[in-house]
């Protein structure tokens, strides 16, 4: 299943889903959203699975969306939208949740492995795993709100269970950037590990040597009892579709990218 934006190799039970594009700090671009959703869908699939990992080539995790891909979207901001408010047939998540939510969705554990930078979109990933490893100098931020936006990549259904409100709201918005042990502190983060990616594959091959139906029956527990489900999803979606694209949101953009203080209507 390896492709040009991941890296996916199984053995012995274990997926390991690489992000594999290092040169731009994995950030994600709509060929990574749709290998991503792909990737979920087939190991969804996979029989014999029993855990799966999730890791950053490279420097870091994942930097959070392309920004060139987020410039370009100011030319098709409509269909932008309409895309946004729009899941597929029989799908609560859109085509921008999809590939945050479909790692809650498979029936095995999933393990993220985080190093370097875990921004905005790739924070929403991370929170798509259920078991999230941080090497001590990761940095983490909900950084939607430097470009007049809010998280809208499936945050509402996999937060929730993880930190209280008041917290994730002023990291929503201040967008500030968080060290690994203020994030463990917050629960954004399970635990730290001197290296997250051996740790991670320590953990998954423990999960394998257990009864796998007591694993998939561990994860839906928590999953299907914790706070946070689907009807977040189409309230992310409405905010977001009336935000982007508006005078304020691009004005924060110009803002972000040319280093000086917005000046909103």
């Amino acid at each position: 299943m390896t492709n040009d934006r991941l890296d996916i190799t199984i053995a012995d039970g274990i997926a390991e889903v690489a992000l594999a594009r290092p040169d731009k700090i994995n950030a994600m671009d709509e060929a990574m959203f749709d290998a991503l959703s792909t990737a979920g869908t087939t190991l969804a699939e996979t029989e014999g699975l029993r855990a799966v990992i999730l890791h950053g080539q490279g420097k870091g995790f994942c930097a959070g969306i392309d920004t060139a891909l987020l410039m370009s979207f100011a030319s098709r901001i409509e269909d932008l939208r309409a895309e946004i408010v729009t899941p597929p047939p029989g799908r609560a998540a859109n085509r921008f949740q999809h590939p945050c939510t479909v790692w809650a969705d498979l029936p095995v554990p999933v393990i993220a492995a985080l190093h370097g930078p875990v921004f905005g979109a790739g924070l929403q990933l991370a929170l798509g795993a259920d078991i999230r490893l941080a090497a001590p100098e990761t940095r983490l931020s909900i950084m939607e709100a430097r470009w007049g936006l809010i998280p809208d990549m499936g945050l509402t259904r996999l937060l929730p269970g993880v930190m209280r409100a008041d917290h994730a709201l002023e990291l929503m918005l201040s967008a500030r950037v968080i060290a690994a042990d203020e994030a463990a502190r917050l629960g954004l983060v399970t635990r730290l590990a001197d290296d997250p990616l051996t740790e991670a594959r320590a953990l998954a091959r423990a999960i394998a040597q257990r009864n796998p139906d007591a694993a998939r029956g561990a994860k839906a527990l928590v999953r299907q009892c914790w706070p946070g489900d689907d009807s977040g999803l189409a309230l992310e979606a409405r905010l977001q579709a009336a935000i982007i694209g508006s005078a304020n949101q691009i004005e924060a953009v110009m803002a972000e990218m040319q280093k000086r203080p917005p000046r909103f209507r």
